[in-house]
C-alpha cells in the first residue's frame, strides 16, 4: 500500500516539480533565442518566423504537461490551499538564488491559476507582488558593456560595431562608420550637447527581429544621455548599418507594442529591461518584458500596474470614446492609457462571427507578424474590480450587452474574460480633432497601414476608420480584429458589368459573391471619409482599390517573398537620398 505523504513534503516535491518546469520552459526558451544569429546570418528569415511562433508556444506547452503533473501528484490534496501556500514557500527559496527570479514567480502564478482559476487573486497561493523587494541575486556584471571616450566619434562607434562581430561582414564598414559619427554629431549639436561622447553604454547582446540585427544602448555627452540603436541589415554586398535612432521615440517606435517579440539572449532580464527604461523612460516595465518576449511576465507586470493606479488615484472605469462596437464592448479609465475590451454576448447584425471565431483572430495576431500596424492585447481571465469604480453607465452597458461575462456583485465586478491594450484615439475622431496637417499626415498613414498589413499577410476586412486608431507618435494602427484574415486566403475581384442597368439599381448584387470574395472598387464607398481627406487619401494610394495591388501582393507572398518593412522613419536610415527598395516600405515623418 502506497504511503500516504505529509503535507509538508507533498508541499516539498510539488514545489520542486514546478521549478523543473520552469527550467525546462527556460531551457527551451532560450534555445529557440540563440538560433536567432544563425538564422540572421544564413538569412534564413522563414527560419526566423518559425522560431517567433514556436517560441510563442512553450509557455503553453509547458504548463500543459506540468499541470497534469501537478494533478497527478496532490491528487485529493490538488485544491488544498494550505499544500499551495507551502509549496509557494518553499518555491520562493529555490528561486532566490536565479537571475530570472521573477520570471519564475510569474510561472508558478500561471500553474496556480490552471488549477483554482481563481476571481481577483490570491496572496496566500500567488505572487500577487513580488516575493523580493530588492533583486536577492546581485548582478556579477552589467547587462551592458561600456566604450570609453575616444579619440574621435568614428573610433567609438568602429570599437562598439568590432564588439559585435557578425556575419558575413560589412560590405562598406568605413564608409557606414562616417555616417553613423556624422548622425551622431548632427544630433549633438541640435539638442545643444557637447560634441564629444564621452561614453557609451551597448547592451551585450544583440537584438534580433524580422530582418534586422539591432544593437542598443546610450551615449553620454555632458548631461546629456542620447538613445542609440544601429539597425543592421544585409544588403547583396554584405551588411550595412541601416538607420542610426537616436531619440527615445524612435527607440520607442522600434519597441512598440504593435510589434513581434525581439530574440535577445539574457541571462537578467531584469537588469535589461531597467536599462532599457532609460533610454524610453515612458514606457512602462510590462511593455519592455513582453518587447524582449517574455510576455507572461510581461502581462503580470501590467496587471501589478493597473492595481498600483487603483490604489493610488480615484480614477472610474467609463465607456470608452468612440462609436460602439458591434462585437466588443470597450471600457477605460480617463487618466490611465488602457482600454478593456469585452465580447458581447450577442453581435449585431450582420456580423455572423461567434465567440470562438472572434478568440481565435486575437490568437492569429498573437502569433503573427504585427508589423508595426496590430495592437498586441494581453488576455485576462476572472479580474475583480470595486463596483464603486465603475461609472453608473458603465454598469449598465455591461449588463445590457455582456452580462454572461460580466459579473455584478453587491460590492464588486468579476470580469470572467478581456482583452487589455494600450488605448490609442480612434482615427474617425482624430481626423475631426486634429488640426489639418496632423488630419493629412494620418489619412496618409492609414492608407500605408493598410498596405503595410498586407504586405505582412494581413487583411482587416472592415477597413472602417473607427476600427483604426492613432499612437501617441502619430502612428496609425488596427485594433478590430473580428473580420480579420490571411491575405492569400482572400480572392480579389473586378465588379462584372451588369447585365441589364435595372441590376445596378438593385440593392442586391447581380453576381455571386463567395465568403472569401473581396472587391476593392468598393472600398471608397466605406472608407468614411469625406471632401479634402476622401482626395488625399486617393492622391496617395489609389491603388487600393484596384485588384492588381492586392494580387501582385498576394503573388510576392505566395512566392515565399518575406517583404521587409522598416520600424523607423525614411529620414532615420543612412541612405535616406536613396528611395526604398521596391516594396519595402519605411514609417513615414510624424
Amino acid at each position: 500500500m502506497k504511503q500516504r505523504l505529509t503535507d509538508s513534503r507533498l508541499a516539498n516535491l510539488a514545489a520542486h516539480t514546478v521549478y523543473q518546469g520552469y527550467e525546462q520552459y527556460q531551457c527551451r526558451f532560450q534555445a529557440i533565442t540563440r538560433c536567432a544569429q544563425q538564422r540572421f546570418e544564413a538569412q534564413d528569415w522563414a527560419g526566423l518566423q518559425q522560431d517567433m511562433s514556436q517560441r510563442l508556444d512553450v509557455y503553453t506547452d509547458t504548463i500543459n504537461q506540468l499541470e497534469q503533473d501537478i494533478r497527478t501528484l496532490l491528487e485529493d490534496r490538488l485544491e488544498d490551499k494550505l499544500v499551495w501556500a507551502s509549496m509557494k514557500a518553499v518555491y520562493s527559496g529555490l528561486i532566490a538564488g536565479r537571475e530570472d527570479w521573477d520570471l519564475a514567480e510569474t510561472f508558478f502564478n500561471s500553474v496556480t491559476r490552471r488549477i483554482f482559476t481563481t476571481v481577483g487573486v490570491d496572496p496566500q497561493i500567488e505572487f500577487v507582488d513580488t516575493d523580493f523587494e530588492a533583486p536577492p541575486v546581485p548582478a556579477t556584471e552589467p547587462v551592458y558593456q561600456t566604450f570609453e571616450r575616444a579619440s574621435s566619434t568614428a573610433n567609438l562607434v568602429r570599437s562598439i560595431l568590432a564588439s559585435h562581430p557578425c556575419q558575413p561582414g560589412f560590405a562598406h564598414l568605413e564608409q557606414d562608420i562616417q555616417l553613423v559619427a556624422g548622425r551622431i554629431a548632427q544630433h549633438l549639436r541640435a539638442i545643444g550637447a557637447l560634441l564629444v561622447v564621452e561614453r557609451a553604454e551597448i547592451v551585450k547582446a544583440v537584438f534580433y527581429r524580422g530582418q534586422g540585427a539591432y544593437l542598443v544602448g546610450r551615449l553620454f555627452s555632458g548631461s546629456h544621455l542620447v538613445p542609440l540603436v544601429l539597425a543592421i541589415h544585409h544588403t547583396p554586398g554584405g551588411l550595412a548599418i541601416d538607420a542610426v535612432l537616436l531619440n527615445e521615440d524612435d527607440v520607442s517606435i522600434l519597441f512598440s507594442f504593435t510589434r513581434a517579440y525581439f530574440f535577445v539572449q539574457v541571462e537578467r532580464p531584469y537588469d535589461l529591461v531597467r536599462f532599457l527604461r532609460t533610454i524610453m523612460p515612458r514606457k512602462r516595465v510590462a511593455e519592455l518584458y513582453i518587447a524582449i518576449g517574455y510576455n507572461k511576465h510581461g502581462k503580470t507586470a501590467l496587471y501589478r500596474d493597473i492595481l498600483h493606479h487603483l490604489a493610488y488615484s480615484t480614477d472610474r472605469f467609463e465607456i470608452a470614446r468612440g462609436q460602439k462596437g458591434m462585437v466588443m464592448t470597450v471600457f477605460t479609465m480617463p487618466a490611465y492609457d488602457l482600454v478593456f475590451k469585452i465580447i458581447k454576448d450577442r453581435f449585431a447584425y450582420p456580423k455572423r462571427s461567434t465567440r470562438q471565431e472572434v478568440m481565435s483572430k486575437y490568437r492569429l495576431v498573437f502569433k503573427h507578424d504585427r508589423a508595426g500596424r496590430l495592437v498586441d492585447a494581453q488576455e485576462y481571465e476572472y479580474l475583480q474590480f470595486d463596483r464603486q469604480r465603475f461609472s453608473p453607465e458603465l454598469l449598465e452597458e455591461l449588463q445590457a450587452v455582456a452580462a454572461r461575462t460580466v459579473l455584478l456583485g453587491d460590492g464588486d465586478v468579476i470580469i470572467k474574460h478581456a482583452y487589455v491594450e494600450r488605448r490609442i484615439i480612434p482615427l474617425d475622431i482624430f481626423v475631426t480633432e486634429a488640426d489639418k496637417a496632423a488630419a493629412r499626415a494620418a489619412v496618409i498613414d492609414y492608407g500605408q497601414a493598410i498596405k503595410d498589413l498586407a504586405y505582412s499577410n494581413i487583411f482587416p476586412g472592415d477597413m472602417l476608420l473607427k476600427n483604426f486608431g492613432v499612437t501617441r507618435h502619430g502612428r496609425v494602427v488596427f485594433y478590430d480584429y473580428d473580420e480579420l484574415c490571411l491575405l492569400t486566403a482572400c480572392r480579389f475581384r473586378v465588379i462584372p458589368p451588369s447585365a441589364h442597368y435595372e441590376d445596378e439599381l438593385s440593392p442586391d448584387p447581380w453576381f455571386s459573391v463567395g465568403d472569401s470574395d473581396i472587391f476593392p472598387e468598393q472600398f471608397p464607398a466605406f472608407l468614411g471619409l469625406h471632401d479634402d481627406l476622401r482626395q488625399v487619401f486617393i492622391d496617395h494610394h489609389a491603388d487600393l482599390f484596384g485588384v492588381a495591388f492586392w494580387r501582385g501582393v498576394q503573388a510576392r507572398l505566395t512566392a515565399g517573398e518575406m517583404i521587409r518593412i522598416m520600424p523607423y522613419e525614411v529620414g532615420r536610415r543612412l541612405a535616406e537620398s536613396a528611395a526604398p527598395p521596391a516594396g519595402i516600405q519605411s514609417i513615414p515623418p510624424d
